[in-house]
């Protein structure tokens, strides 16, 4: 039987980010881990399949987009064009479809810049006014990374059930 290791959020502070960055970073770290699961164990014909609901596809490559707009609102920047269509075209698979290695790809490096951009976040810029979408709400910085990452978790977990269902596990 293999060891499993405990949770992100159970392993301790990880060096290099502020203490109040630290729940946000372990959620980073958790749902990469989380779509890496994904990655070895979703046969490829089952990615893009939807039984009722969003795709295995559109949840992971959700999770990278999303997670990259959030930063970039928190950087205190607009979206880029490129980022428009790419929120577009999530829910989209394309043609031929991207394998779920490829998006995972994307998704690793779009975690990875989150987390750089974690590094250089100080707690004191965590009560500063960012705004955010097409109606430029303002929201604190703190909460937009906050949302950020709990998004990413969420639909990690989105993925990881539709994979549940569509290989016909019993438990969930």
């Amino acid at each position: 039987m293999t060891e499993s290791k405990p949770e992100a959020w159970l392993r301790g502070s990880i060096e290099g980010y502020e203490p109040l960055l630290m729940p946000i970073v372990h959620a980073l770290i958790q749902a990469r881990e989380d779509v890496e699961g994904l990655v070895a164990s979703v046969p490829a014909h089952l990615v893009w399949e939807r039984p009722g609901a969003a795709s295995i596809g559109f949840h992971v490559r959700h999770l990278g987009g999303a997670l990259d707009r959030l930063l970039t609102y928190a950087r205190g920047e607009a979206l880029s064009e490129a980022q428009k269509a790419a929120s577009r075209e999530e829910e989209t698979p394309g043609t031929p479809a991207p394998t779920l290695q490829e998006i995972a790809g994307r998704v690793y490096a779009q975690i990875e810049g989150a987390l750089a951009q974690l590094r250089n976040t100080r707690s004191s810029d965590l009560q500063t006014v960012q705004l955010v979408g097409r109606a430029r709400i303002p929201v604190m910085k703190m909460g937009l990374l906050f949302h950020a990452a709990e998004h990413c978790t969420r639909h990690a977990g989105q993925a990881i059930t539709t994979a549940r269902i569509l290989s016909g596990a019993s438990s969930v």
